[in-house]
C-alpha cells in the first residue's frame, strides 16, 4: 500500500483520523488523482484516454469520446474487450437526469437446456461453444452515438482502426495477462492466428496488429452497426459457432437491439448511488450498500481485519441472493427492488456478527419474499458517461473469426441448465451478466461517475471504493489504490492483494475465515468526481493495477 494510508508504524496518518486527507507521502511511489479543469477521460489503456480526449478536443461529446476511447480498447486489450462482446451504459446529464442502456446479447433462438443436456452437458462451462452469445458492443456504441453524441462511427473509431491496420506497442499488464492464455488460444485456429505470434504471447512492447479487425471496423465506420449485425461479418460469426457444435445464426445477429434502462437507486452517506437492474448484477451493490449503512465504519482502520470482515460478511449475503434469483429480468421471480426492502435488509443484517465468520445461509433466508474494460468521461457540457464494455473470460470463448478479426465473447457461461433456476440458458434470452458501471449524483447532480472491474467483483469493488471515498474521506485515486479481498464464490474462502497487511490476514484467519494471497490484482478501476466545492473542476483517478490513466485539460 501507498504511504498515504499508513505510516511506518501501521497507525493511520492523521489526515485519514480526521477527515479528507489533504496530502500523500510524495516520498513513497505513487500518484496523484488528476485535476482538470474542463473536461476529462480515465482509462485503464493510455491510448484510449488519449483518443477520448482527442475526441473531446474536436467538439464530440462525452458519449462520442466513450465509444473513441472503447473502440481503442477493443484492439490493444483483446483479452479484456471487444466488438465480439457486451457493453452497458449510465449516462448522466448536467441536471442530473440519468438513462441506462443495456446492450448484452441474447442466447441463439434455437438453443434449450433440453438440447444441451440431451448432449451430455452438466453446465455450461467457460471454454464450451454453448457459452457463445450475440455479440451486442456496437448496437450499444451505436444507440449512446445516437442519444447523446455529435459525430459518427467514422469520425470516432480512426484510432481504433489505426491501431489495428498499423500496430500498436503491448503495455506491460496487458502482456502479464496475455502470456497466461497461450494455451487457451491455441485451441481455436482463428484466435491463435490473430493473438499469437509463432504460438506465443507478445512481450511488452512487442507490436501487434489485427488486420481482419481493421477491416471490420472500417465496414462499420462506413456503414454503421448494420454492417456487423447484417452480411459477411455476421455470416461469418454464426457459420464458425455452427461448425464448433452451437447454435448461433446470422438471424441471432440481426435481431439483436440495445435497450433504455432506467437506473436503481439507493442513498449513501448524502451520495445517491445509480445502478442498472437486471440482468446485471448492480442490484447486488445497492444491497451492498444499504447493509453497510447498519454498521459504523468510520473509527474502522481502512485496511484492517474488523473492516475487512465486515465488508467479506455483507458481500457473501449479497452474493448469495445474486446467485439464486439473478436473470433476464422477464424470468425473474422478484423486482429488484425488493431487494432493497428495508425490513429484507435488516434481517440480513442481524446474520452478520463483528466477531465471527457467518455460515453459508439457506435460500429462504436470501429471498426477498469477471475479464473487462470500464471507463468515465466527463466533457465540458457536464456530460458524464459511465461506460463497461467486455467479453467476459480473458480472451473470451477463445474463439475468433479469421476473416473479420471477430473475437466472440463467453457470456453464456454464466447461464445454468438448473430446471426452474431463473436463469437457465433459454432460446432468446439475456444471461446474468457481472459488467456494471455505476454513476453517483448529489444533490441531484452528478457527482462521480465510476466503475470496477474485476467479474463478479465488482458489486463489491463499488461499495469498496464508495466506502474508501464516503466513509474514510480517500480522493478518487487513493479509493481506487486501497487494498482488495474478495470472496471466493465457490469456497466463500477470502482472497487477499499482496498489499493487505499481513496482521490483517493473520486477525482475520483468527477469527476464522480461510485466507489466501491471490496470484494477480483484484480487478482494476476509474473515476471521475466533480468538484462542485471548490467551483466545478474534475478530479479523476484509474487504477495502477491497469496500464491506464486519467488525462484532462
Amino acid at each position: 500500500m501507498r504511504g498515504n494510508l499508513r505510516q511506518g508504524t501501521g497507525d493511520l496518518l492523521p489526515e485519514y483520523k480526521e477527515g479528507f486527507s489533504v496530502f500523500r507521502d510524495f516520498q513513497v511511489p505513487g500518484r496523484s488523482a488528476v485535476y482538470a479543469p474542463h473536461a476529462m477521460a480515465a482509462t485503464s489503456h493510455p491510448l484510449a484516454g488519449s483518443a477520448a480526449l482527442e475526441i473531446l478536443r474536436a467538439g464530440g461529446t462525452a458519449a462520442d469520446a466513450a465509444v473513441a476511447a472503447i473502440a481503442v480498447h477493443s484492439v490493444v486489450e483483446p483479452h479484456m474487450t471487444g466488438i465480439g462482446g457486451d457493453c452497458f451504459a449510465i449516462v448522466a446529464r448536467a441536471d442530473g437526469t440519468l438513462s441506462g442502456m443495456n446492450s448484452s446479447g441474447r442466447a441463439p433462438e434455437n438453443v434449450s437446456a433440453d438440447k444441451l443436456i440431451a448432449e451430455g452437458q452438466l453446465d455450461i462451462a467457460m471454454d464450451s461453444i454453448h457459452a457463445v452469445t450475440v455479440p451486442g458492443a456496437l448496437r450499444g456504441w451505436e444507440k449512446l452515438l445516437r442519444d447523446h453524441g455529435r459525430l459518427s462511427f467514422g469520425q470516432v473509431l480512426q484510432r481504433a482502426i489505426g491501431y489495428a491496420r498499423n500496430g500498436y506497442s503491448v503495455c506491460p499488464r496487458v502482456a502479464f495477462d496475455w502470456k497466461g492464455a497461450v494455451d487457451f488460444l491455441k485451441r481455436d485456429d482463428g484466435a491463435s492466428g490473430l493473438f499469437l505470434k509463432n504460438g506465443r504471447a507478445p512481450v511488452a512492447g512487442e507490436v501487434m496488429r489485427n488486420l481482419p479487425l481493421a477491416e471490420t471496423l472500417e465496414a462499420v465506420a462506413n456503414g454503421g452497426a448494420d454492417a456487423f449485425y447484417h452480411g459477411p461479418v455476421a455470416e461469418e460469426i454464426a457459420a464458425v459457432v455452427q461448425s464448433k457444435g452451437g447454435y448461433l445464426t446470422a438471424a441471432d445477429l440481426a435481431a439483436h437491439e440495445a435497450v433504455d434502462l432506467t437506473p436503481v437507486t439507493t442513498d449513501y452517506r448524502g451520495v445517491t448511488i445509480a445502478e442498472l437492474p437486471p440482468n446485471g448484477q448492480g442490484i447486488v451493490a445497492l444491497v451492498m450498500l444499504e447493509l453497510m449503512k447498519r454498521f459504523d465504519w468510520a473509527g474502522l482502520d481502512p485496511v484492517g481485519p474488523e473492516r475487512f470482515h465486515l465488508e467479506m460478511e455483507i458481500a457473501r449475503l449479497a452474493y448469495s441472493g445474486r446467485d439464486r434469483f439473478l436473470a433476464d429480468p422477464e424470468t425473474m421471480e422478484f423486482d429488484p427492488q425488493a431487494f432493497l426492502d428495508r425490513d429484507y435488509i435488516d434481517g440480513l443484517a442481524k446474520l452478520i456478527s463483528p466477531d465471527a465468520v457467518l455460515p453459508r445461509q439457506p435460500e429462504e433466508v436470501l429471498s426477498p419474499k469477471s475479464d473487462t474494460v470500464y471507463l468515465s468521461v466527463v466533457d465540458e457540457d457536464g456530460l458524464a458517461v459511465s461506460l463497461i464494455n467486455s467479453v467476459y473470460h480473458g480472451f473470451g470463448s477463445g474463439i475468433a473469426t479469421q476473416k473479420s478479426g471477430v473475437l466472440l465473447q463467453n457470456r453464456g457461461a454464466c447461464f445454468t441448465l438448473e430446471a426452474g433456476h431463473p436463469n437457465q440458458i433459454a432460446s432468446g434470452k439475456r444471461p446474468m451478466h457481472t459488467i456494471i458501471p455505476a454513476m453517483a449524483l448529489k444533490d441531484g447532480l452528478p457527482y462521480m461517475s465510476f466503475g470496477v472491474m474485476g467479474g463478479g467483483y465488482q458489486p463489491c469493488g463499488h461499495a469498496h471504493v464508495l466506502s474508501n471515498h464516503l466513509d474514510y474521506g480517500m480522493d478518487m485515486q487513493e479509493a481506487i489504490d486501497c487494498p482488495r479481498m474478495f470472496i471466493d464464490e465457490k469456497t466463500l474462502s477470502l482472497q487477499a492483494e499482496t498489499s493487505v497487511p499481513p496482521e490483517t490476514v493473520e486477525a482475520l484467519k483468527a477469527l476464522g475465515h480461510e485466507v489466501s494471497r491471490v496470484a494477480s490484482p483484484i480487478g482494476g478501476g476509474q473515476a471521475i468526481m466533480v468538484d462542485r466545492a471548490n467551483g466545478g473542476g474534475l478530479i479523476g483517478g484509474s487504477d495502477p493495477r491497469k496500464d491506464g490513466c486519467a488525462l484532462g485539460y
